[in-house]
């Protein structure tokens, strides 16, 4: 096991020695072609644990249709507070957990093994009988559920070049939206189906059932999950120098200077750094300008319609933005541009927040719906872009996706307190606070654009009074915008 400050950090591109010379550019093509597809399948398991992260994390707002509050004698803001708790977990843990990856270099086990806590927590949360107790238990599942997403960002940013990262991001992290669209189904299902079974409560059954499920894939995922480039063992000698050798010539560090970053340095360099601040308060208020996906359901029942076909009503909004991220951030990587394709879609957010406002119209606000799901593929491509931006630094990359996410979770906190029952059934003040919250976020994020966008320009003209253009290769570092 490494001590702390090993230098052989996880994540970290050696030197490669071994890589054929002489090959024709046709077969090393082909290498390539089938050693992303062995990782695509391999990584594909994270769209089945991501699913699972959200179902364990949001299935409250589905309970809560059906007795969740009564039950539980919630009162008030109490019910916004059994929302925020979680995220409070997530702001103690997620940089530590991070740190802890990049020194065990074992996410392959690491992941899992979180997903087989949270899972038996989110079993017990079915056991609850007072606001104490579900509280206790959702702050704690917050904790452990916190090293999940930092972890696997880092996980996939160690093995994609950049022109990559938006579009497996995306397909990685659909599991969000399968999760939201059919999460609702099975919920239906369970809600429907499961009242008084073994005398206990439909809901209750919900968190039995899905908390259980998630620690069966959990251990079917110790199995199946990569580590990193060098210490996976299922990579041939082959395709692993040609997974380290190709983040190289996309800009990940120079051979001779990555890996002599210790986790403790990267925390130093991340920390100081300005832009990691920068981005974590714009990710807040955009978190902000996402928590009414919290109270999706809810909103959904301003429709005026049953439980069931409420739930129901659910999943065509998030089939539809599962198609639109995609869409955007395959566009997103093709162009090698991050942040118009994110704003366009905070664009699209803010007309949702607008109909809604002004209109208590069935479908117009139906409709609305789908435009405020869509966010979700702005969130997408804006994870690319963090990756890219600390792209040649393992170990501050790991730090700096936590923190980023870690202060964003400010957002998560703040946000369900600005949907109380006694704005309802409209929820206008609530859609002018997530109007204000996305512009904030959207006009931070254009600032970053323009300070990488004139970065570029000064890389450009140093390689241009240098002359070292031929000397660097025809790969030299980019910051994407």
């Amino acid at each position: 096991m490494p001590v702390l400050n090993d230098t052989q950090t996880g994540g970290a591109i050696g030197v490669v020695d071994d890589l054929p010379t002489g090959v024709p550019c046709h077969s090393r093509d082909d290498l390539e072609r089938r050693l992303v597809r062995k990782l695509d399948l391999r990584m594909s398991v994270i769209l089945v644990l991501y699913t699972m992260n959200m179902i364990d994390r949001s299935n409250v707002s589905n309970a809560r249709l059906q007795g969740f509050e009564k039950d539980l004698h919630l009162r008030g803001q109490q019910y916004a507070t059994v929302l925020s708790i979680l995220y409070v977990g997530f702001l103690i843990m997620q940089v530590p957990g991070n740190m802890f990856l990049h020194w065990l270099e074992r996410p392959a086990i690491f992941i899992p093994s979180c997903m087989i806590v949270w899972g038996g927590i989110s079993v017990l949360i079915g056991t609850t009988t007072n606001y104490t107790g579900v509280l206790v238990a959702r702050f704690f599942l917050g904790f452990v559920e916190a090293p999940f997403l930092p972890g696997v960002l880092f996980l996939i940013s160690g093995w994609y070049k950049r022109d990559e990262l938006a579009m497996r991001t995306a397909l990685l992290f659909s599991g969000f939206l399968f999760s939201s669209a059919f999460g609702s189904l099975f919920a239906s299902g369970i809600l429907h189906g499961m009242q008084g079974k073994l005398g206990q409560a439909a809901w209750r059954w919900l968190f039995y059932i899905e908390g259980g499920v998630t620690i069966l894939i959990a251990i079917c995922a110790i199995f199946i999950l990569p580590n990193f480039p060098h210490n996976t063992r299922w990579l041939t000698p082959e395709e692993r120098s040609l997974a380290i050798s190709r983040l190289l010539e996309d800009g990940y560090g120079k051979a001779d200077e990555s890996g002599k970053q210790t986790t403790i340095q990267g925390l130093w360099d991340a920390v100081f750094d300005w832009k990691v601040w920068w981005f974590s308060v714009a990710f807040m208020f955009q978190y902000i300008a996402h928590s009414f996906m919290g109270y999706f359901p809810t909103l959904c029942a301003t429709l005026g319609y049953d439980t069931t076909t409420t739930l129901l009503l659910c999943a065509p909004p998030w089939a539809f933005a599962t198609i639109v991220a995609f869409a955007l951030t395959w566009y997103s990587d093709k162009k090698q541009r991050r942040y118009k394709y994110f704003a366009a879609s905070n664009a699209l957010g803010t007309l949702a927040f607008t109909i809604s406002i002004f209109t208590m119209n069935k479908a117009a606000r139906y409709i609305s719906l789908f435009l405020m799901a869509q966010l979700i593929a702005g969130y997408l491509v804006l994870w690319g872009w963090v990756n890219n931006t600390f792209a040649r630094e393992p170990a501050k990359r790991a730090v700096a996706i936590a923190l980023i996410n870690t202060i964003g979770q400010i957002g998560n906190i703040v946000g369900p307190y600005a949907w109380p029952s006694k704005w309802g059934p409209t929820y206008r003040y609530s859609y002018a606070v997530s109007i204000a919250a996305i512009g904030v976020s959207t006009t931070m994020f254009g600032g970053m654009h323009l300070y990488l966008k004139h970065l570029n320009e000064q890389i450009e003209r140093n390689e241009n009074v240098k002359g070292i253009k031929e000397l660097r290769g025809p790969v030299g570092f980019r910051y994407l915008v």
